[in-house]
């Protein structure tokens, strides 16, 4: 292993922290949703996302440092390359934690509009696919990879059919408006969670093969 590479491996434990942080951060927002837990929600806003900016900041900066001073190329590149949008990626799937407790925060002091089904059933399948891009992410798997990139019209398909119930709502009850709307709000930073699972999916497979597939998810499904 060159020192680059070593760097570069580092570099990945530093990103597998962060992921770690975000992945945790996720599910907390949603369960201080399920459950009304106000003090879970305030913990992704008030301690968990000044950790994760501040982790994003440390990776970026040890990624342009060693651009910098080894010159990469080749696989290198791609990887590093891939690394930063990662660190990104990672850094906007906090910032949609963080929306989806505040969402919670509010819907923790009004009466519950329904009973919560399909929204952690979103949830479960957004937190697996994040979980199986950063597992793709750690082992170099492109075919894991592919996969995630397959599931996230599942998650597509839920989120517009939370919307059209959520609507049925707000136009037979206009007291029911404010907590549907955040209840929407919730499914679409869950929607653009899973997109950013995708694009890390995406992003580990160009750093493990080359291969661009970025608006091409529906062609990546992996061979039988």
């Amino acid at each position: 292993m060159t020192v680059l590479e070593g760097k570069i491996a580092e570099l990945k434990e530093g990103l597998l922290l962060m992921a770690s942080t975000v992945e945790d951060m996720v599910a907390t927002s949603i369960r201080s949703l399920v459950e009304r837990d106000a003090a879970a929600a305030r913990r992704v806003i008030e301690e968990q996302e000044p950790r994760v900016n501040r982790l994003e900041i440390d990776n970026e900066d040890a990624v342009i440092n060693l651009m910098a001073l080894h010159q990469p190329e080749a696989g290198n590149l791609r990887a590093l390359t891939a690394c930063i949008k990662i660190n990104n990626d990672l850094e906007r799937i906090g910032d949609h934690a963080v929306n989806i407790a505040e969402a919670a925060l509010y819907l923790v002091g009004v009466p519950q509009l329904k009973p919560l089904v399909d929204i952690p059933r979103m949830a479960e399948q957004t937190v697996a696919m994040l979980k199986d891009s950063l597992d793709a992410f750690t082992r170099s798997d492109p075919r894991l990879a592919r996969d995630v990139c397959v599931r996230d019209s599942i998650v597509d398909a839920l989120n517009d059919q939370i919307k059209r119930e959520l609507v049925t709502y707000m136009t037979s009850d206009a007291k029911a408006i404010d907590r549907a709307l955040k209840l929407m709000m919730v499914s679409l930073n869950l929607e653009r969670i899973a997109d950013l699972a995708t694009n890390l999916a995406e992003d580990t497979i160009y750093m493990a093969t080359g291969e661009i597939i970025k608006h091409h998810c529906a062609d990546a499904r992996p061979p039988a």
